[in-house]
């Protein structure tokens, strides 16, 4: 390993999570899959390594300050998954989990599916990316992945009210959606209040933070599933992102 790894062990330190060596070699391995394909399609604006551990790889996993992953064999599905975050950091840490990478662009998944393969992370089965948009998914009726998932999250850049339309139609009654926004959402989350009371979601808590020894600020916010959603939604792609429910 030619990079200094020891402010991500601090970071992650600060979360409760001691880091092993094959989690390291894991995240060492991703670092530099993440630069060489980034050379030849649009990945991540963010390549130097001390912003990449922080902003990619912490900032994934951050969400287990709130909500506690390793407690089952939770199914989660990341919609809008891009470049992995924050599905893959999530299945380093949490090797139990049983993910679902979800992205609209093919190109992204042949990279995720090498990350897969090189970072050994498949050797159980529980890990698979799937091409399509947030909306195919739950508005097929064959094959439909509608409200079969204990959790799913994005860090997309939508906001709230788009993101739940998106994300909640997949959870089932019982799970969680988590968004991962990246700055203080108060205001989104008022407006975004009545479409997850429609969605059949209720807001349990949005908590505000630094990532560790910085000043990026980051809201996770926990959505619970309470009543099944309602066929209507999500509505045809595009729409929620044009139209967001209010």
């Amino acid at each position: 390993m030619t990079n200094d790894y020891s402010q991500m062990i601090k970071d992650f330190s600060s979360f409760g999570i001691e880091l092993t060596d094959k989690q390291l070699d894991q995240f060492d391995k991703y670092y530099q899959l993440l630069i060489k394909w980034n050379e030849v399609m649009n990945l991540t604006a963010i390549t130097e390594f001390n912003d990449v551990c922080k902003l990619h790889f912490v900032d994934s996993v951050s969400g287990c300050k709130f909500f506690d992953f390793s407690k089952e064999e939770f199914s989660l599905v990341d919609i809008g998954t891009g470049a992995g975050f924050p599905g893959i950091p999530l299945k380093i840490i949490f090797p139990q989990l049983h993910i679902t990478l979800l992205d609209s662009l093919n190109k992204r998944l042949n990279f995720l599916n090498e990350v897969i393969d090189q970072l050994g992370l498949n050797e159980s089965g529980s890990i698979k990316t799937l091409h399509g948009r947030a909306e195919d998914y739950c508005l097929a009726k064959e094959g439909s992945l509608r409200e079969t998932f204990d959790i799913a999250v994005s860090r997309a850049v939508a906001n709230m009210s788009t993101l739940s339309e998106y994300c909640l139609p997949y959870v089932k009654v019982g799970g969680s959606f988590i968004a991962y926004k990246s700055e203080k959402a108060q205001e989104e989350l008022k407006d975004a209040k009545g479409a997850i009371h429609l969605l059949g979601g209720k807001l349990v808590s949005a908590d505000e933070f630094l990532l560790p020894d910085s000043d990026v600020s980051r809201t996770i916010c926990i959505v619970e599933k309470k009543e099944n959603t309602s066929k209507k939604y999500p509505r045809k792609a595009g729409v929620p992102s044009k139209q967001p429910l209010k």
